[in-house]
């Protein structure tokens, strides 16, 4: 079985659509309200799913993109999916805009073949990511609805290294289990509640420094199509009916952007896709499908003497140049940084 957490913050008429795509009996579903999207829409989602078992709805708190809020959303709802079934084994966040490109019973198939992987984009973030280091270097505080750099900066945590990748993950119950409540992950609570952007880097950076959590598979499973956006450098394209064959033909679980407000023939789509042969029955082997795995050992320096090497299988997808993150302030792109008005959170 599967723990879904959804992030909700508009659409609730394509939030529906998505929920009933997702949802099967036996899988647990806690969502997630943003606070600052009002009470007409937390009623509305909740009259929504009263109807189904196994869902609950967490209590809405302010989550701030780029704020530490979206981590601790994300571990109220970990939590809360632990307390409420004990036999799931596979943990999905999604947000309000994605939506599934395999039917329930397919992502079923697909983790039973590869038991023990966690699907989560993992770059050591000095080696891979200078460019965004900033975002550990200094402190930063989330208050009053927004991000402040107070310019202070600080040392990063002895012995430990930090990673970055997405806030999109498929992980195993038994990570949700450590990261929230084992003393071995208080550390990295602790030092991310200061950081930028936290909930592209706090899991990955959890995972990499602690116990064996099996093999990384630097691997979110989502088809995301990235274009520049002025001031944004890259942003996740919303999807339309011109893309479903390429969408249909995709290895990946799921996809974002959508915005059925202006493309819901996309949804249509892909809702009828769902019942398909293609979307139902997984046929692969033991091996991520269309994915070529180079597996390497990444060793991490650390001053504690248990601290264990890392495995983690990098993925080389034809989209290889595919960007780490969304609507971040540092990107792949340096040339189009000039002009951002958020870039003045990393300086």
């Amino acid at each position: 079985m599967i723990a879904y957490f959804l992030l909700v913050h508009r659409y609730p008429a394509q939030f529906k659509r998505l929920f009933k795509a997702i949802y099967l009996p036996g899988n647990q579903y806690v969502v997630h309200v943003d606070k600052g999207s009002g009470a007409t829409l937390t009623e509305e989602i909740t009259d929504f799913l009263t109807p189904y078992q196994g869902v609950e709805m967490l209590e809405s708190k302010d989550a701030l993109w780029g704020g530490y809020s979206l981590v601790d959303a994300e571990l109220r709802g970990m939590a809360r999916l632990l307390e409420m079934d004990s036999r799931w084994t596979h943990y999905i966040n999604l947000s309000g805009q994605d939506f599934p490109l395999k039917s329930q019973d397919y992502i079923r198939q697909f983790f039973a073949a590869h038991p023990g992987k966690q699907f989560i984009r993992a770059l050591d973030q000095a080696k891979e990511r200078p460019d965004t280091m900033n975002r550990i270097s200094h402190v930063f505080k989330e208050e009053q609805g927004k991000m402040t750099a107070t310019g202070i900066a600080r040392p990063y945590m002895l012995g430990d290294t930090p990673f970055i990748g997405t806030q999109w993950k498929a992980v195993t119950r038994s990570f949700c289990d450590y990261v929230c409540h084992d003393p071995g992950a208080e550390r990295f609570k602790t030092f991310y509640s200061n950081s930028f952007i936290a909930d592209e880097a706090f899991f990955q950076t959890v995972m990499m420094n602690s116990i064996d959590h099996g093999t990384v598979m630097n691997d979110d499973l989502r088809m995301i199509d990235w274009v520049p956006d002025g001031d944004i450098k890259l942003r996740p394209r919303n999807y339309d009916e011109k893309d479903f064959e390429e969408l249909k033909r995709s290895t990946d679980l799921f996809a974002r952007k959508f915005d059925a407000e202006y493309e819901t023939e996309i949804l249509s789509l892909l809702e009828s896709h769902l019942r398909s042969p293609a979307a139902i029955r997984y046929r692969g082997s033991g091996e991520v499908p269309g994915i070529l795995l180079a597996v390497k050992e990444l060793e991490l320096i650390s001053a504690r003497p248990t601290q264990p090497s890392r495995t983690i299988a990098e993925t080389v997808r034809n989209n290889s140049s595919k960007p780490t993150h969304e609507n971040c302030i540092s990107h792949d792109l340096p040339k189009m940084e000039a002009g951002r008005k958020s870039e003045e959170l990393c300086n």
